[in-house]
């Protein structure tokens, strides 16, 4: 009989900074929709630069955990993390044995900031007591070099190591990851019933990376539990912590951590955004008498962006494809609403996000005097900008005006303000653009200058 939910256990220490550990893996196994469990290993005192104390748990305690969980729920898959000392890794060997579930063997040794985080005495019985008990194991280039005596560093030497640990040392596979190794791409290489797989994503420039080990094969786990076989299981795992590197959490002084919940956050917050967008252009459509006179010679637009920490580019914005023109009596969108269709108003709305993470949303009209004048009396902040005095290179840079807009009117009033206008330049329309948190806000605010 299938089973209604599938369970996944972390083996591993806790991070107390949560960027690693127990702590990611809990994340990533609920981002996968798997129900997480644990049995810790180790208690560790660490944030994003450095582990200043740890405290192992007793073995047979380790046992315990996953004995617990095992006879209750059932393990459909498991993983292990930070294992510590020797003692640790033979209960943990002890439970595989007994409850005989698919387990991931992540050897982490170093944490991050270089603290070690696995006895020497305890590699030994790693290498000679649970890797050979492993569906999988997960080492990076340092670690496949520690386990296997082979000096990992390009594509040809990680083959190698994956090949050893499965075919010397006993796993089912391996997956030997490329963050370390010195080709373009970061490539992950599966060995699997002597066949090799090989993993691609672009390298992150500047992506958080604390906590990567973790996710990852805790990504695997959750995919294994979930009944994939092992090359899917890992290609799905690669999309998935490519995915939380990328959208990392920039917080702490060291080694920012990934982040698994960016999984579910984007697609979420996407359609969100897209239901939040939809409605302020229908609210727009029904004061159309109100709205005609002001649309602009270009159309107008109406857009807003995902939250600051998901929004990398105009594609993270929402607006209206084609914009919104006159119809007669009345306005009306030419397309519908899709993320990546604005370039002007977009680019506005992620120069202004930098300088206030609340604002997302913006809209433009043509310039009324009329306009900036009950806006005034309606206590708005307004910013007025002389287009005439943008620098020629920004003038020729994609992009470049909007940011250079944003910039002045923060000048002006020392924070983002209400409205930005202008009154134009050689071919280039006058212009008023209203800023706010979200759509509806900053059609709201149209509407009560308006009335």
């Amino acid at each position: 009989m299938e089973k209604p939910v599938r369970v996944a256990i972390t083996i591993a220490g806790s991070d107390s900074g949560g960027g690693a550990g127990i702590e990611a893996d809990l994340k990533t196994f609920a981002a996968l929709g798997v129900h997480g469990t644990v049995a810790i290993t180790s208690i560790t005192a660490q944030n994003t630069y450095e582990v200043t104390d740890v405290h192992d748990i007793p073995p047979n305690m380790v046992f315990k955990q996953i004995e617990a969980v095992a006879v209750d729920m059932g393990i459909d898959a498991g993983k292990t993390g930070m294992l510590s000392n020797s003692g640790i890794i033979e209960a943990v060997v002890r439970a595989v044995e007994k409850f005989g579930f698919p387990l991931v063997v992540d050897p982490v040794m170093i944490a991050k900031s270089g603290a070690k985080l696995l006895r020497d005495d305890a590699v030994e019985v790693l290498i000679n007591k649970l890797i050979p008990l492993a569906k999988v194991v997960t080492p990076n280039a340092p670690e496949a070099s520690r386990i296997t005596g082979i000096h990992v560093k390009d594509l040809d030497s990680a083959r190698k190591a994956a090949k050893k640990i499965v075919e010397d040392i006993g796993a089912e596979a391996a997956v030997v990851k490329g963050g370390h190794l010195t080709s373009s791409r970061a490539v992950d290489i599966l060995y699997w019933k002597g066949n090799y797989y090989y993993m691609e994503a672009p390298r992150v420039e500047r992506g958080c990376t604390h906590g990567t080990g973790c996710s990852f094969s805790a990504a695997i786990a959750a995919e294994l539990a979930k009944g994939r076989e092992l090359p899917e299981a890992v290609r799905n795992a690669k999309k998935f912590i490519t995915t939380a590197i990328l959208y990392g959490l920039r917080i702490g002084k060291g080694h920012c951590p990934v982040n698994p919940m960016a999984w579910i956050h984007l697609p979420a917050y996407r359609y969100e955004v897209l239901n939040e967008v939809q409605e302020a252009v229908k609210k727009l459509v029904g004061n159309s008498d109100k709205l005609r006179k002001y649309m602009p010679e270009v159309g107008m637009n109406l857009v807003m962006s995902l939250p600051p920490e998901y929004a990398k580019s105009i594609n993270d914005v929402a607006g209206v494809k084609g914009r919104i023109v006159k119809y007669g009596d009345s306005i009306r969108p030419v397309g519908p609403v899709k993320f990546g269709v604005s370039s002007h108003l977009a680019r506005l709305v992620l120069e202004a996000m930098k300088l206030d993470h609340s604002i997302r949303a913006a809209l433009n009209i043509k310039y009324s005097e009329g306009i900036i004048n009950k806006a005034r009396e309606k206590g708005l902040s307004i910013a007025f900008v002389d287009r005439r005095k943008e620098p020629r290179e920004l003038k020729i840079k994609e992009g470049g005006t909007m940011q250079w807009l944003v910039r002045e009117a923060y000048k002006v009033t020392g924070r983002i303000p209400d409205i930005v206008y202008d009154v134009g330049d050689i071919g280039k329309e006058a212009m008023i653009r209203i800023l706010g948190k979200t759509a509806r806000e900053v059609v709201e605010k149209l509407l009560s200058i308006l009335s």
